[in-house]
């Protein structure tokens, strides 16, 4: 087969990440402001490429004061570095499923090589809708893609210590990247 090429649906994708807070619970934030481009061939799998960019200036957390402060130099220093980006280009398939990818992570101006478990949850022909018109059928593929990263190998160090030696954020993170893919059709790549 040849190399099919899918962007990812801004509105459908988004990216999530968890920090333990104050040594008892976690903290989610989201972002959701996604947008990226997976090129793979069904028959060559390990030869895909994934580019992805997050803006970081739109991070959510549900307390106002939180988001800010993530924004922040103190953390995301949204000022001086309003993206994150991904670019994996080395892919091995663990089953008929699952994948690792590994690829150069930037946040904050720091990029580290990182690898996301990614399990592939389908695909389907569906509507798509543009000017209240349906011009689908459309391909769609879905994806869970999931790592741990350690922040401050991000230079995203802020913290404060607690009672008896804990700290406010762990550093390790969990991130979780929910992918809705869309074949690119002649139409599209115009």
């Amino acid at each position: 087969m040849a190399t099919t090429t899918w962007f990812f649906e801004p509105s459908h994708t988004g990216a999530e990440f968890r920090a333990r807070h104050m040594m008892i619970t976690y903290v989610r934030g989201q972002l959701k402001n996604v947008h990226g481009l997976l090129e793979v061939d069904p028959d060559e799998p390990e030869k895909a490429r994934v580019e992805a960019t997050i803006d970081a200036t739109q991070v959510y957390t549900g307390q106002p004061e939180r988001d800010a402060h993530l924004r922040s130099a103190d953390f995301f220093d949204v000022e001086h570095h309003p993206t994150w980006t991904f670019a994996g280009s080395r892919m091995r398939q663990v089953s008929a499923t699952e994948f690792e990818i590994t690829g150069d992570l930037t946040v904050r101006g720091v990029t580290r090589s990182v690898t996301f478990d990614v399990t592939y949850l389908g695909q389907w022909d569906t509507p798509w809708w543009e000017g209240g018109r349906d011009l689908g059928p459309r391909r769609r593929a879905g994806f869970l893609a999931t790592t741990r990263i350690n922040r401050h190998d991000f230079s995203v160090s802020w913290n404060d210590v607690v009672d008896r030696g804990g700290v406010v954020v762990s550093a390790m993170v969990d991130v979780v990247v929910d992918i809705e893919a869309v074949l690119e059709t002649d139409e599209t790549a115009v």
